[in-house]
């Protein structure tokens, strides 16, 4: 798992989170010019979004062969006894994989929600870790609790991360059979030397068959993860590797530049920035690069790492973390946020037992009450908003959190739309000229959000520089 270009504020993330940390602070967020029953009737939802039930899951299966150097994600390494034998060859009932799915089924049978319905879930993400070690019955024994205990819409999106060299047809398609309809192909690198120098189980070898195995079984939904920034990598390797994944034809990219963190392998190593990882400027290379070529093969950069064939290969279950919504997490130190609560689940075996058992005596609670502060809120969705080519909808956050906060935010952004790093578009999402939009902020008796809909990071300079700006948004609101 890796991180992506904005770290994200919750601990664990399909989208595997990436380069850049933010450093968070308190937030006092302007919220005195608007009136309290004017937050509670405003007609956007986003302040009571957190308060629905959700109608997504994320589950974490987090059996690994080896360790991969960059890794500090909570994983469980199997060793020598899965290899890259063919799947029927594969032992099945490795007692590790089968204990831990009966903890997360129990897990999930004990959770209670504090909601007078619950809605047929939407989107299943099955992260880890490797998904696809876990032999299909034991999924199936997943998917068929998560349907008992909350239901499971007929047209689901259910997707899972898969390693070359840990399926082959059979398995994929009984998965299929099952209902998951989207892989995630962790390939990371189409060059040998960089898979070993990143630890990877597999070979280029191994992501051939793989990509052949996904076409020949028919997933239509199949996503590719490709790493920029890896030691000894050249500019020349990324394109490759960008070149052979257009190649390959998914309906979906993902690019993850790698951090470095510490208590890895690689934190042991590498200090980011120095050789051999590429320095800041190269890093700034390969991400433009990545851009450039994806788009002019017809991906759509519709968020900060993620490109898309189109609108219906877009993730749907990563669209709900960027739209600030409700979910379920399940698993080794997975993350959910429900109610208004964000809980992170422990990240060693025996907690993560201790914890279940607790949960089934009705020890523990991590689900909210709906009750958290606005100003939480309204830096979430700054923040999630600008991971995506859709931007902050200016209207309804200032109908949410008041006129004051809009105009600050536009006022500090000024600069950045003269320099083209943002974008502001009208209600049709056209684009509205800096000079326009600097006599906007100059006139104070002018309401901004009714001629600024949006404000978007422009790609891909904008995102380069997406930590700057989100960070200068939560300086204004919280002088």
């Amino acid at each position: 798992m890796l991180r992506t270009t904005t770290s994200p504020i919750f601990s664990s993330f399909t989208s595997k989170p990436r380069t850049s940390r933010l450093i968070f602070k308190a937030f006092n967020v302007i919220l005195e010019d608007t009136p309290p029953s004017a937050r509670r009737n405003a007609s956007t939802n986003l302040t009571t979004l957190h308060q629905g039930p959700p109608t997504s899951a994320y589950v974490h299966l987090p059996f690994c062969r080896k360790r991969c150097h960059y890794c500090d994600f909570p994983i469980l390494a199997l060793g020598s006894s899965v290899s890259n034998a063919p799947y029927e060859e594969k032992q099945e009932d490795d007692p590790r994989i089968t204990n831990y799915v009966n903890l997360l089924v129990r897990e999930i049978n004990a959770t209670r929600t504090c909601f007078d319905t619950n809605p047929n879930l939407k989107t299943v993400f099955f992260g880890g870790g490797t998904p696809s070690l876990v032999p299909p019955k034991l999924v199936s024994l997943v998917l068929e609790t998560l349907s008992s205990r909350f239901g499971l819409c007929p047209d689901a999106e259910i997707s899972m991360e898969m390693d070359p060299g840990t399926f082959g047809g059979e398995k994929l398609k009984e998965l299929m059979d099952l209902g998951v309809n989207r892989v995630s192909l962790g390939v990371q690198a189409f060059q040998e030397e960089l898979l070993k120098a990143c630890g990877r189980a597999h070979g280029v070898t191994e992501v051939y068959e793989a990509i052949e195995i996904v076409r020949a079984c028919g997933v239509e939904n199949w996503s590719m993860d490709l790493i920029s920034s890896l030691p000894h990598q050249t500019l020349e390797m990324w394109e490759e590797s960008l070149r052979l994944a257009i190649e390959s034809q998914p309906s979906h990219v993902s690019v993850y530049d790698l951090q470095v963190e510490q208590g890895t392998k690689f934190g042991n190593v590498y200090t980011p920035g120095k050789s051999p990882l590429p320095s800041e400027t190269q890093s700034a290379e390969f991400y433009k690069t990545a851009s450039s070529m994806l788009r002019g093969a017809g991906y759509e950069h519709y968020e900060v790492s993620s490109y898309s064939k189109d609108e219906g290969f877009k993730c749907k279950h990563n669209l709900i973390y960027w739209g600030n919504k409700p979910f379920y997490a399940f698993g080794l130190g997975s993350a959910s946020y429900v109610g208004g609560l964000r809980f992170s689940r422990p990240r060693r075996l025996k907690e993560y037992t201790n914890y279940v058992a607790d949960l089934e005596n009705g020890a523990a609670n991590w689900c909210g009450d709906g009750n958290v502060d606005l100003k939480d809120v309204a830096t979430d969705i700054i923040m999630l908003s600008f991971r995506t080519s859709k931007g902050l909808e200016v209207k309804e956050f200032g109908e949410a959190f008041g006129r004051k906060v809009v105009n600050s935010i536009c006022k500090v952004y000024e600069p950045y739309v003269e320099s083209g790093h943002i974008v502001c578009l009208d209600d049709m999402r056209r684009e509205v000229m800096s000079d326009e939009f600097k006599k906007l902020v100059g006139d104070d008796e002018v309401k901004i959000e009714d001629h600024v809909r949006y404000l978007r990071l422009r790609d891909p300079d904008g995102f380069l520089l997406s930590n700057e700006l989100i960070s200068l948004a939560f300086g204004v609101i919280s002088p």
